[in-house]
Order: C-alpha cells, then sequence, then structure tokens
C-alpha cells in the first residue's frame, strides 16, 4: 500500500494524534506487526485484537487503533475510536483515494464471486486490474484488498458483502465505485433481515458511494431487481428471461464443462463461450461484458474475454475421478443457487447417471424448513437420478423431493454414512454435484469418496 502519515489516518479517524510516524502497513494480526505497521484491534468470534495491543507495539507497531483505553500502552501510540472495524474501512478509503482508477463495484445475494471473477477477466483484456482475492468481501477483506492496491494498477473490481443494513453503505463510501453491479436479491441473510424486500435496501446501499450518472448494473431477471429505478444513476438490466434487459443471452447451448450463446446488447452482437455450466453463470457473464463495455474495453474483445474466467475456491470446480464427473461446489448454498445448480445438473451432458449431493442451507431464518422442502420439490422436477444428503435441515429437502415424487433419494444423520453409500453408488459415467453451505464442509465427502487424484 502507499505510505501514510499517522497523523493523516488520524484526521481521518476523527482522533487526535500525539506522534507522527510513517505508515506502510495496516494489519489486524499481531503476528504480522514491525516497524511501519500501524495495528487495529478487532474484536471476533473466537479473539480480540486489544488483547494483543501491547505484543503489537513490543514488536514495532508505531501505534493501535483502539475502541477501549490501553493503560500498558503510552497513549500517544493508540489512536482511539468507536468502532474499529468502520475504522479499518475508513483507512481503506484513505489508501483508495490515492489512485483515480476505475473501481467496479460488485454485490447480490448471490453469484457475488462468480461475476468478480468475470468481470476482471473482462477488464484484464485491456488494464492491470486489482481484485479481491477468493471471498474477501467483508468489512475487513474489502480494506485489506484496498491496501494492496499497487502503482501499477489501471482498474479494480471489488466485491462487497454484508451480513447487515449499513454495511454496504460503509465499504461503498470507501470503494467509490464508478461502476456498481448487483447481481440477486435472494433469501440469504433472512435471519437477520426479515423480509428480502429489507434485503433489497441493503444492497442498494452500493449507490451511496458512486456519483451521478455513474452505470448501476442489475440483473432484470430478478423479480426485485427488475423494478428499481433510479434517477441519479444510470441503470441497465441484463438478464436471459426478461425481454427488458439491455444485455440479453440468447441461443445458449451447454457444451461438456462450458456454454456457448450469443450476446444481444446496446454495442452490437457477439458469440461467447464460458468454462462454466449452467444459466446463472451465463447471466453472471452478461454482467461482466455490459460492464467492460462502459469501461472502454472493446465489445469483440470483451465477450472473447469471457472465455479467460477461472472459477476460484470451490465454487464449480469441475473434476474427473475415476471416470466420475465430480463438480465441487460446496462453498456456499442459498435456494437460489440450489436451484441454479440443480437446473445446470438437470440438463448436464451425462453418460451415466446426474447424482445430486447436498447439505443444510444455514442463516435462513424461521422458515429454514420451508425453504429446504421447497428446494426438494424442485430438485424432483429435474432430470436428476438420485439425491443424497445429510444434515438436520436437508432432510427437509429429502422430504420434498419425496413428496414431489422423487423416488431415488436417501437421508443421513453423517457424511460417514452418506460417503459410504456414494463411495458404492458412483460409477464411471456419473456426473456428481456437490452443494451445501460452506459451514457443512461437505468436500469432507468428496476426499472420503474420491480422493485427490484426477484423472488425466
Amino acid at each position: 500500500m502507499r505510505t501514510l502519515m499517522l497523523s493523516e489516518i488520524a484526521a481521518a479517524l476523527g482522533c487526535p494524534c500525539e506522534r507522527e510516524a510513517a505508515v506502510a502497513r495496516v494489519v489486524t494480526d499481531s503476528r504480522q506487526c514491525a516497524p511501519g505497521t500501524l495495528f487495529v484491534a478487532i474484536r471476533g468470534e473466537n479473539a480480540d485484537g486489544h488483547d494483543y495491543a501491547r505484543s503489537a507495539i513490543e514488536k514495532g507497531a508505531e501505534a493501535v487503533v483502539s475502541e477501549q483505553d490501553l493503560p500498558q500502552i503510552d497513549p500517544a501510540r493508540v489512536l482511539r475510536v468507536e468502532n474499529t472495524k468502520r475504522a479499518l474501512i475508513r483507512i481503506g478509503g484513505l489508501v483508495r483515494d490515492g489512485f483515480s482508477i476505475p473501481f467496479v463495484g460488485v454485490t447480490g445475494s448471490v453469484g457475488k464471486t462468480t461475476t468478480k471473477e468475470f468481470i476482471h477477466a473482462v477488464l484484464s483484456a485491456k488494464y492491470r486490474t486489482h481484485k479481491n482475492e477468493g471471498n474477501q468481501n467483508n468489512e475487513i477483506g474489502v480494506p485489506n484488498t484496498l491496501f494492496a492496491l499497487e502503482e501499477g494498477h489501471e482498474a479494480a473490481v471489488i466485491e462487497m458483502g454484508m451480513s447487515g443494513p449499513g454495511e454496504i453503505r460503509d465499504l461503498t463510501l470507501a470503494v467509490r465505485p464508478a461502476v456498481g453491479v448487483i447481481t440477486a436479491i435472494g433469501v440469504s441473510h433472512l435471519e437477520r433481515l426479515g423480509t428480502r424486500e429489507n434485503i433489497l435496501r441493503a444492497k442498494l446501499e452500493i449507490r451511496e458511494g458512486m456519483p451521478d450518472g455513474a452505470p448501476l448494473f442489475l440483473c432484470g431477471d430478478n423479480d426485485l431487481l427488475a423494478g428499481v429505478c433510479d434517477e441519479r444513476l444510470r441503470v441497465i438490466l441484463y438478464g436471459i428471461t426478461n425481454p427488458a434487459c439491455a444485455v440479453r443471452a440468447v441461443n445458449i447451448e451447454p457444451e461438456e464443462g462450458a456454454t456457448r450463446f450469443t450476446i444481444l446488447s446496446p454495442w452490437g452482437e457477439y458469440p461467447a463461450r464460458i468454462p462454466a455450466v449452467g444459466l446463472h453463470t451465463v447471466t453472471d457473464a452478461l454482467a461482466a461484458f455490459g460492464v467492460g463495455c462502459v469501461m472502454g474495453v472493446e465489445p469483440e474483445a470483451a465477450a472473447k474475454a469471457l472465455g479467460d474466467y477461472l472459477p476460484t475456491g470451490m465454487r464449480q470446480n469441475v473434476r474427473v475421478r475415476g471416470g466420475v464427473t465430480v463438480v465441487e461446489d460446496c462453498y456456499n448454498c442459498s435456494p437460489d443457487s440450489l436451484r441454479a445448480a440443480a437446473l445446470t445438473l438437470g440438463s448436464f451432458p451425462a453418460k451415466g447417471r446426474r447424482i445430486l449431493v447436498l447439505s443444510d442451507m444455514l442463516e435462513l431464518g424461521p422458515d429454514t424448513a420451508q425453504l429446504h422442502a421447497d428446494c426438494g420439490r424442485f430438485i424432483a422436477r429435474q432430470e436428476i437420478d438420485l439425491l443424497l444428503a445429510c444434515g438436520t435441515l436437508s432432510r427437509h429437502t429429502v422430504d420434498g423431493a419425496i413428496e414431489a415424487g422423487m423416488e431415488r433419494t436417501a437421508w443421513f444423520e453423517t457424511k460417514e454414512e452418506l460417503s459410504e453409500t456414494l463411495r458404492t453408488a458412483a460409477r464411471a459415467g456419473d456426473v456428481v454435484w456437490f452443494k451445501a453451505s460452506r459451514g457443512q464442509k461437505l468436500e469432507d465427502v468428496i476426499c472420503a469418496v474420491f480422493g485427490g487424484e484426477e484423472d488425466a
């Protein structure tokens, strides 16, 4: 990151500064402290950074950003604030202020990371583009992404997540995106926000950091986003099924591990191929194409660059193991993304059977059981041969599938029992798709059944 003066940081945080020092790095882990660093004490679920403030100073940190008095430390080395997480975001915004490059902000209930990766691929066709690594999209990950900006960067795409109202507002005011994208309004975070309308309001906070006239890309296939109007920003809809979308995909043709389609847009008509399957990934690619075009990437180059997309983490990684096609889609799961996965699996090219392996979806609020059962009924209507699931909540998914007429299903109390059955059931030619919320660690079943060897 660019070097900041301690007085500059204190001014941004609205607190006094009693000593001057140059800060070349901002950290939240005291083990990373050294001369030239600023330690921000964050209260987490498992640890409180304030407990490590003295250690940070002993390791050479120039100062500590703290929510409380620290009597064991020289007061001149403490920047006192009300909320250290917000302070971290403001410091990130201070770093961002030193760059005149265009920023793209991405948020939404599902598809954020995939859309960000598509946008990065498209912008990289013309610019040296910075991005969040993985899913570093929260109040700590976004500032750390901003801290990693380098002088040679020419553009940046920043994914912004949230768990409650006000969080996107804080992030967008730091990022100040020239272009915004909202991928979907689903049911993730219902436990905290209560209704999809509240989720929409929280996601629309991204507008507060955007300048007048800036393009805001919204998925027009989403019922709530399709109706959004904004007198200050330029709303551009993208999608597949809504004819009102300015950027659309037609002639969609799935291939093994890829999808071909034609893009219809204000910039013309272009063929595209992405190394991913599913209508939801096509939709994410459309957002990236539109973003690239408004940011000066030639439309033909933008369409071609979609093919450079690479899945990250455990998002729809396709591997062939022992003749079985294994789709590792275990990073996150909501009713929207589960339906998308089931729909995609139902049309996935397969010489054998299509097997869906599930575990629980989390943070869905009081309607959790009903939402799981609804997904089961949806799964039963797809061309899926076998449904296997484990986890307390996923029993409702299986029950819903059975109620809707699906015959080949099984529910297990443990991942070990599921693994034992799948080890016997999976055969060469089958496609096995794994989908669950990250906390369920469904990848344990992949390792237990298929190991780590991949066919050549």
